[in-house]
């Protein structure tokens, strides 16, 4: 049952809902959004690192394939499918721009291989290089490492939580599924299993981009108990502008972390919550149509740079606003 709380948040947001649609907004920002993808993609190769760093990044650039293709932006993604298959390594991997190789990144890769798999036969033996070096990154207890951790440090002398790896595990599940190899399928169950056995799994204490991370792969993993659980901390730290804090107890919020959180209340079909922080995000969005990685007193995560993953989860989170239809 809700809350006295609960049940004034969501009339306002119903009410903030009715404004926006109004004004008609939407479309503006999606597009917005779109135009600013064309703006800073690296010719001839993929999307920077940020507006600040304009150097390809394979891991997010992998992972905005599917976003373009859902934005009917084929030709561009195949043309990024194309530049990720020609620097993958020998063995399969796909390095970060430090030049050291990630199994998140190269799950994340994997997601736009898998996109554009069925248009580009050329993806499919990518595709299998990739999966198969994302195993020999699973341990006999299921855990999954990574050669390197050197990009896995935040200010503040943070790491990033390696939860996250559980967002490798839908991609690496799929392509056992679409490729006929059973021990993709396998190893993806087993690895969900020991992640499911931490204790800090869907605890909210990590950056809100990583948190959103370990939300949806629960969710596209079936996990959906698990998300809802989880999702509860955040709900209760939701203000009502839509605004989730980057961390709990700060006065700043990331935000890809917001629009991925949204995206992950859209799959669970709790829409009031997803649609306030679309209208937040849509509040805050640049006029370039881009973002910068964190807004507000004491923002430290890229505040004054545009980052291709917060665009990307933006329209992500516009996509689900809109559809039930799951993105690959």
């Amino acid at each position: 049952m809700y809350q006295l709380k609960d049940k004034v948040w969501l009339s306002a947001n119903r009410i903030f809902a009715a404004i926006e649609a109004k004004k008609n907004i939407s479309d503006r920002s999606r597009e917005k959004a779109i135009s600013w993808f064309r703006s800073v993609v690296i010719s001839g190769a993929g999307f920077p690192v940020s507006t600040g760093q304009n150097i390809s990044y394979p891991e997010v650039t992998g992972y905005i394939i599917p976003t373009l293709y859902e934005v009917g932006e084929k030709d561009f993604a195949r043309d990024l499918a194309l530049w990720l298959i020609s620097v993958q390594h020998p063995d399969g991997a796909f390095c970060a721009p430090d030049g050291m190789p990630y199994t998140f990144d190269t799950g994340q890769v994997l997601r736009g291989l898998l996109t554009v798999l069925d248009d580009m036969p050329q993806a499919k033996e990518s595709t299998i290089k990739a999966c198969d070096w994302i195993l020999t990154q699973i341990q006999s207890d299921g855990r999954i490492t990574t050669p390197s951790t050197d990009m896995w440090r935040l200010p503040e002398d943070k790491m990033v939580n390696d939860n996250i790896h559980l967002y490798v595990l839908p991609p690496l599940m799929e392509a056992g599924r679409r490729l006929g190899k059973s021990e993709y399928v396998d190893a993806s169950r087993h690895a969900l299993t020991y992640y499911k056995q931490r204790p800090d799994l869907i605890s909210f204490t990590t950056l809100s981009h990583f948190y959103g991370y370990v939300m949806e792969a629960l969710f596209d993993l079936g996990e959906t108990d698990l998300a809802k659980q989880g999702m509860k901390e955040v709900a209760a730290l939701q203000k009502f502008n839509g605004s989730i804090p980057a961390y709990p107890g700060v006065d700043w919020v990331c935000t890809p972390g917001v629009a991925q959180l949204a995206i992950v209340w859209y799959k669970l079909g709790m829409s009031d919550r997803g649609d306030a922080a679309l209208r937040y995000l849509k509040g805050i969005q640049n006029d370039s149509g881009g973002f910068f990685g964190s807004y507000g007193k004491g923002a430290n995560y890229f505040p004054r740079e545009e980052l291709p993953w917060a665009a990307k989860y933006f329209l992500d989170a516009c996509h689900w606003s809109q559809t039930s239809a799951p993105l690959r």
